[in-house]
Parts: structure tokens; C-alpha cells; sequence
């Protein structure tokens, strides 16, 4: 069921915009079939009583010579009338019904009481045309009439059919019988319209031009509410590779104005936030490095070599810790802008300085691939990758290759790896696994610091895993063009 939900708020906000479009439509279907049945069952009704009263009053008043001729041109395609010598047969059982009722108690207002009195009505159940209604009507007219009616019914049903509403599938038979002051029947057979709807082509068509209208208007309606959210996602994204990114358009409605200047102004105070930090450490810096460089000279003088060469070892480390700090925090990247370039070229690069430099670095042939990246920094990300694993595995072997949309870049060392605890506090900054904490090895503890938030700066990740061959591999997944 999930599957069905649309998994965006466009998709969701026009599905269920749609779904309500559609069900008040059904429902106005509904009613209008409703309320039309009712009015064309209540007007057939009525006209057809009052016709029936309208005759009767005529037939009754006529001389009896004059009633035959006046009974055949009277009848009808949908009126049947017919004069019988007794009680048709279907006045032998009492008729029941709401309409039965109804229509008996308005011709009893409207004739003549002695006739009145013995009025009789039957409202029939609706019946498709053919056979079935064939014998209704005979019925209808009692059993005298069986014969006369079997044989007009081929020549009346099809006119029947063609006079009743177009749509209509099911008719009603009102059955109307009196006894008229010389004794005899008079019985009418009425084709009323039933329970239907009649032609929906007016309504369907303006259902449709109703849809074509709405449809569109819901789409763009639908879209124009869900872009500011897109655009917010977007400009969030860019705020974390760029703290300098243009600020967002404060245009649009009231609640998009207001979304947009929160966030522009949440972006200036991170941008000042950022440039106050910078500044203050650029301070820091200076003064760290003066008083550090008065030490370094005054350690110069100590005549002792071993002890000169371990305060000096000392404060070569103390130099190389606020170098790291600051590159750390000083956030060179929100500065440098993006642009396209070959992280194969640059890996390449990479390689054969530390080559050349007589380390065991060592790059996989790949064709180029196209990265949005700043060089500077994406370079100081990989520099200490691979300088982490030279520094503690002995080796570097890189690799690069495409994944979907991505550029995945390996490296690969000799060394002892990390234990599994250890794998994820790594990237903390100062931190150092026990292991590493030598002469030899050294390190302030911030190099895959400062390698993460790089990568995370340019929309990647990196993952540390130890091979199962012995040492570790660091895997770094870049986006790239689609």
C-alpha cells in the first residue's frame, strides 16, 4: 500500500487534491441521479393523474354512443384506456405503496365521489421492455382484453419504447380503475418513467471540461506551493559546501518571504560567525607563534645538545599543532570557489610528489573523471589521506573508479589497520589511536579531521575499514555530474 503513496509532497499534495476532485464529483453524480429520478417520477406521476382525471370527467359526462370513438382516440402510445364490462383483474387484491396512496388520494379529490368510491390504483415495479412487460400490460387490462392487447402489444411496445425518456431502460405501469354510474369499468394503463438517470452526455461533458480546468489549475497550483521547498533544500545544500553562497530570493508569498529571510538571515550571522572565529584565531596565531619563536632562540643557547634537541623537538611540535589548528579552523574552503576538475589529474599529481619524494605512493591507471570541487582544499583532503597511510602503513596504493553519479577513490595501506571500536573516533579531532602515539609517527590528531569535513564540504563521504589482507583502507565517495 505504501508503494501507491506518492513518496514527494507534490505528489502527495495533488494526489489527495485529485482524490477529493474526484469523490465530490461522484457524489454530485450521485445526487443529481437522485434528485432527477425524484422530480421525473413525481411530474410523470402527476401528468399522468391528471390526464386520467381529465378523462375520466370527459368519458363519464360524453353520451355512451360516444365513449368508444373518444376511448380509441384518447389512447396512446403511453395511455391505454379500455371500457370493460367488469372489475379487471388485478382490482381483486388490495394495492399497497406510498405512490399507490398518494396518487389514489389526488383523484379522489378531483372526481366525482360516487366514482371516488370505488377507485382503485396499483403502481407496478419497474420491468425492462420485451416479453415480461408484454404480459404486464395484459394483466394491466384484465382478462377480456388479453387477446385484442396480445395482438396491438407488437405494434404498440416499440412506439412505447421510443416515447418513453431516451436513457430509460425500466418503466412503471400506473394502473387507475373506477366503476363508472352505469356499471361499467373504466380502466387506465399508464407507461410512467422509473428509477434512471437519463442522458448524462450534457453532464459528462461538462465534467470533463470541469476536469480539464481543474486538473491543470491543481498541478500548477500544487507546484507553485511545493517549489520554495525545493528551493529552501537546495540553498540548504549549498549553505554547507558554501557559506558565502548568494542569498536566497526574497520573493513570492508571505510564508515564502518569511522562509527566505529567516534563512538569508540565519546565513549572514554563520558567515560572521565563521569570519569572527578566523579572524580570532589569525590573532591567536600571532601571538602563539612570538613568544614560540623567543623560546626557539633563547633553547639555541643551552649547551647541552642532547637536552637542546628535545626542547627543540618539543617546540617543533607545538608549531606543527597550531599550523594544524588553524588549518583546521581557519576554514579556507568556505573562501575558494567550486569549479570543475580531474580528480584522476589531481590524485596523479599527488602521487608522484610523494614519489618523488621517495615514498611508496603508488596510483592505478583511470581515465579522467569530472568533479565540482575547490582544488585547494580538495587536495589538502587527499595530501592527508594519503600521508596517513604512508605515515602509518608504510605504502599508499590508490585507486579511482565511477560508481552511479559518484567517483569513489581507495586507498590502501600495509600497516597494523584500527581496532573496530576505534574506527569511527578517529575523525574526532585530536584524537589519536593509542598505536600511533610515537616519536616517529607524530601527528596533531587533526588530519582526518580536516579530511572529513572537506569531504563533507564538497557533498561526499569517507569510510575507514580494516582488509582482510592486513592494514586499512579509506574509501572516499565524491558526486559527480549525472
Amino acid at each position: 500500500m505504501r508503494r501507491l503513496v506518492p513518496a514527494t509532497l507534490f505528489g502527495q499534495t495533488l494526489a489527495v487534491s485529485l482524490a477529493g476532485l474526484v469523490i465530490s464529483a461522484l457524489l454530485g453524480i450521485a445526487i443529481l441521479a437522485f434528485n432527477q429520478t425524484t422530480m421525473l417520477r413525481t411530474m410523470g406521476a402527476y401528468a399522468a393523474t391528471q390526464r386520467i382525471v381529465n378523462l375520466a370527467r370527459l368519458i363519464d359526462e360524453v353520451p355512451q354512443n360516444w365513449r368508444t370513438p373518444l376511448i380509441k382516440a384518447a389512447s396512446s402510445d403511453t395511455l391505454r384506456i379500455a371500457l370493460l364490462p367488469h372489475r379487471p383483474v388485478w382490482v381483486s387484491h388490495d394495492a399497497t405503496g406510498t405512490d399507490a396512496r398518494m396518487i389514489r388520494i389526488f383523484l379522489a379529490r378531483q372526481l366525482p365521489p360516487d366514482i371516488a368510491a370505488s377507485l382503485q390504483v396499483e403502481v407496478g415495479t419497474a420491468f425492462h421492455h420485451g416479453e415480461a412487460s408484454q404480459r404486464a400490460m395484459m394483466e394491466m387490462m384484465g382478462s377480456s382484453a388479453h387477446q385484442s392487447m396480445h395482438m396491438a402489444m407488437p405494434h404498440i411496445m416499440p412506439m412505447m419504447q421510443g416515447a418513453l425518456m431516451p436513457g430509460m431502460g425500466d418503466w412503471r405501469a400506473l394502473r387507475v380503475a373506477m366503476m363508472l354510474p352505469q356499471g361499467r369499468w373504466l380502466a387506465f394503463t399508464v407507461a410512467l418513467p422509473s428509477a434512471g438517470f437519463g442522458r448524462a452526455w450534457p453532464f459528462l461533458l461538462a465534467l470533463i471540461a470541469m476536469a480539464l480546468i481543474v486538473i491543470p489549475a491543481s498541478i500548477w497550483a500544487v507546484r507553485r506551493v511545493t517549489a520554495p521547498l525545493r528551493t529552501l533544500a537546495a540553498a540548504a545544500e549549498r549553505l554547507g559546501r558554501d557559506v558565502t553562497a548568494p542569498p536566497l530570493a526574497e520573493t513570492g508569498t508571505i510564508e515564502t518571504r518569511q522562509a527566505a529571510h529567516a534563512f538569508n538571515v540565519m546565513q549572514t550571522r554563520l558567515r560572521h560567525l565563521v569570519e569572527s572565529r578566523t579572524r580570532m584565531l589569525a590573532a591567536l596565531s600571532h601571538d602563539l607563534r612570538t613568544p614560540l619563536t623567543l623560546l626557539q632562540l633563547r633553547v639555541e643557547d643551552v649547551p647541552q645538545a642532547e637536552e637542546r634537541d628535545r626542547m627543540l623537538a618539543t617546540i617543533a611540535g607545538m608549531n606543527q599543532m597550531i599550523e594544524a589548528t588553524l588549518a583546521f579552523a581557519r576554514d579556507d574552503a568556505a573562501i575558494e570557489p567550486f569549479r570543475r576538475l580531474d580528480l584522476t589529474a589531481l590524485l596523479a599529481a599527488i602521487v608522484d610528489d610523494l614519489a618523488d619524494a621517495g615514498l611508496k605512493a603508488t596510483l592505478e591507471p583511470a581515465p579522467p573523471i569530472t568533479v565540482d570541487g575547490q582544488p585547494a582544499a580538495l587536495r589538502r583532503a587527499l595530501v592527508n589521506l594519503v600521508d596517513n597511510a604512508l605515515k602509518y602503513g608504510g605504502l599508499a596504493s590508490v585507486t579511482v573508479g565511477t560508481g552511479p553519479h559518484t567517483a569513489i577513490v581507495t586507498i590502501d595501506d600495509a600497516g597494523p589497520g584500527i581496532p573496530h571500536a576505534e574506527l569511527a573516533k578517529v575523525f574526532e579531532p585530536f584524537y589519536r589511536v593509542e598505536l600511533s602515539r610515537s616519536a616517529e609517527t607524530g601527528g596533531s590528531g587533526l588530519g582526518l579531521s580536516i579530511a572529513m569535513a572537506v569531504l563533507q564540504a564538497h557533498g561526499g563521504t569517507i569510510e575507514l575499514s580494516n582488509r582482510g589482507e592486513g592494514g586499512l583502507s579509506a574509501s572516499v565517495v565524491l558526486p559527480t555530474k549525472a
